[in-house]
């Protein structure tokens, strides 16, 4: 499994429920990273999208509390374990969680590749994502190299783990 995020210099990943910064250069790796794969993402990062509709060209699952929430184009969960049991459903290669801090948090254990835009800045922010520097099992395999959007500098990073929390039944 993999997840796929947009830090700041302390990985954060978002405030007031949007995204720190859109940089087209990130969205565009995003698109060409996600497409035709499964994302796994909160209702919250859902209503994000344009129009709060799932991603197109991609198979969405969207995680809820609400039991009633419904969204046209996604399978909708309601638990981790229910997450969980979908999931076994696909090939972990091609599935990707994109959001928000919680969903992160919940499956990180089960991802062996994290992509992440480092941004060279820091926000105000109310959401982080875990720091995978900090993290022993995670290792750094790839770093890009540095891009500039206006006075923004961004690189790529890749982040392995080589021992994730297998699916149930993997």
């Amino acid at each position: 499994m993999n997840a796929i995020v947009a830090v700041d210099n302390h990985w954060a990943i978002g405030n007031k429920g949007s995204l720190l910064v859109r940089i087209p250069m990130d969205q565009k790796r995003f698109r060409e990273i996600t497409m035709g794969h499964v994302v796994v993402l909160g209702r919250k990062t859902l209503a994000t999208f344009p129009n709060g509709l799932p991603l197109q060209g991609r198979t969405n699952i969207v995680l809820s509390r609400n039991p009633a929430f419904k969204i046209k184009g996604a399978q909708v969960v309601h638990t981790q374990e229910e997450l969980l049991a979908v999931l076994k459903n696909y090939a972990s290669e091609e599935i990707f969680i994109i959001g928000g801090g919680d969903v992160y948090r919940m499956m990180l254990p089960y991802c062996s590749t994290v992509y992440v835009t480092k941004i060279d800045y820091r926000y105000a922010a109310d959401t982080y994502f875990p720091n995978l520097d900090e993290l022993p099992e995670w290792k750094l395999t790839e770093e890009g190299e540095e891009n500039t959007y206006f006075d923004l500098e961004f690189n790529f990073c890749k982040y392995e783990n080589p021992s994730p929390k297998a699916l149930e039944g993997e």
